[in-house]
């Protein structure tokens, strides 16, 4: 059962959008081979705002997922991609539908 999640925030700097975008297109690889990850979205909300909204079952599988690939990705080329370090939440999950 989906327990805990993540939840962030991402703002593009001018002129980056589609690189983020891009960005967040090609994680969806990365995203898919983490067996923890139950659920794993890229959004967009406005011109230059994105995010990340994961879930897993276990604290283990979203330690995992904060140490993993796409967090490493994120964090090496935010200074070139956001206008702003990425906000990044731990999230309970109180209740589900599938």
């Amino acid at each position: 059962m989906v327990k805990l999640a993540l939840l962030a925030r991402l703002e593009a700097r001018p002129g980056k959008e589609q690189e983020v975008a891009d960005f967040l297109k090609s994680a969806l690889s990365l995203a898919e081979a983490e067996p923890d990850t139950v659920t794993w979205y890229a959004w967009r909300t406005g011109p230059s705002t994105f995010g990340i909204f994961d879930t897993f079952e276990a604290e283990e599988g979203r330690e995992a997922h904060l140490s993993g690939p796409i967090a490493a990705a994120l964090m090496a080329n935010a200074d070139r991609l956001l206008s702003q370090p990425p906000i990044i939440e731990k999230l309970t999950v109180l209740a589900t539908k599938s």
